[in-house]
């Protein structure tokens, strides 16, 4: 960049953007702002409560409102924590709209889920960039609809997701996540299987381990219990035998434990709009074995993965040996071509720039 920008960075209010990351959007978030902070911009990062103080935070200010017992009663009364996030949004874009003829920031970038980011963005003076993090929802396809100009800018983090929303956005610039490569060094491998991520039904950590145990290999899962109902039902009841839960670590002890894997098992039971954890590992040398879902094929290739139909356990456990033998040299050199956090930085930057000039 020709010069430092003030950017206001909006990130998802459900969870604090620190670690360890409720997610791979929070883990995302985190290092973008670190990343244009170390290149000089002045990052305002406007995020939940709670979150890591050194990217700049300004806390996204949850109104609740104070509502009669009528309105709490009344049959359309929405759910308490959606009424809170739709406020401190509301109040966030208000804010931003005030720019007078003089606006505080150079440019917003809108990292986060919500729809009022979308739908105010003409009002903002800045210039406002969306990224798009999830296949088309509801509240977000309506709110893109509300500009019948179709003048919004839009980012996507694959081309995967990037088509999942043609035609409603039909120009949005991919731009894949990238990762500080620093923070994911390269291990020695030869251990165990692993999983990893937000325990959750849409990332199948259950059949990962039904692929583990038909393959005959130990397997570690680790990350955020966020469905506690599942957990206790589907994965709980299959620990022990060579399947453990290590927990949800702190981002050193994940990248020791990816590192040290034969290989990583990715089991989305969705089409990933992108696949954190498959770049994490690769930058850790640990080839990836996973079903072909979403944009995992965009990452991977045949040096430095397997994919295998969904839901195929079978085929799944059939590819864990082939793939334990790839060259986690390769591995380590895809990520660092494709999966890095400066390649990514870099071509924000140019998009920042562009919309400046």
């Amino acid at each position: 960049m020709s010069r430092p920008l003030r950017i206001a960075l909006i990130a998802s209010a459900r969870f604090p953007i620190k670690e360890p990351f409720a997610g791979g959007l929070e883990a995302h978030t985190w290092a973008l702002a670190s990343a244009l902070h170390r290149r000089g911009h002045r990052i305002s990062l406007f995020a939940a409560p709670g979150s890591d103080p050194a990217l700049g935070v300004r806390e996204l200010a949850v109104h609740t409102p104070r509502l009669s017992a009528a309105a709490r009663a009344d049959l359309s009364m929405a759910d308490p924590s959606a009424m809170n996030e739709h406020h401190a949004y509301l109040r966030l874009m208000l804010d931003l709209a005030r720019g007078n003829g003089a606006p505080a920031y150079d440019l917003v970038h809108n990292n986060s889920l919500h729809y009022l980011p979308v739908a105010m963005a003409p009002a903002v003076p800045s210039p406002v960039i969306t990224t798009l993090h999830t296949p088309p929802t509801p509240w977000l396809e309506s709110a893109i609809q509300t500009d019948p100009t179709g003048s919004g800018v839009f980012t996507a983090v694959s081309a995967h997701t990037a088509r999942s929303w043609q035609p409603l956005v039909r120009s949005a610039r991919v731009v894949h996540n990238g990762i500080d490569l620093r923070r994911w060094p390269a291990g020695a491998g030869g251990g165990e299987l692993v999983w990893y991520g937000r325990i959750v039904p849409e990332k199948g950590p259950h059949l990962a381990i039904a692929a583990a145990a038909e393959a005959g290999f130990p397997l570690t899962l680790a990350g955020p219990v966020a469905d506690p109902r599942y957990f206790r039902d589907l994965v709980a009841p299959r620990l022990g035998g060579g399947i453990r839960y290590a927990g949800h670590l702190a981002r050193s002890e994940l990248a020791a434990l990816v590192g040290s894997a034969r290989a990583t098992v990715v089991t989305p039971c969705w089409d990933e709009p992108y696949g954190l954890v498959v770049a994490e590992s690769l930058a850790c040398g640990t080839p990836v074995v996973g079903f072909d879902r979403g944009a995992l094929a965009e990452i991977l290739t045949p040096d430095c993965g397997r994919l295998v139909p969904y839901p195929d356990v079978p085929a799944l456990a059939a590819a864990v040996d082939e793939t334990a033998t790839l060259s986690r040299r390769a591995c380590r050199e895809r990520a660092e071509g494709f999966c890095s956090l400066s390649r990514m930085t870099d071509r924000y930057e140019a998009l920042y720039e562009e919309l400046l000039s």
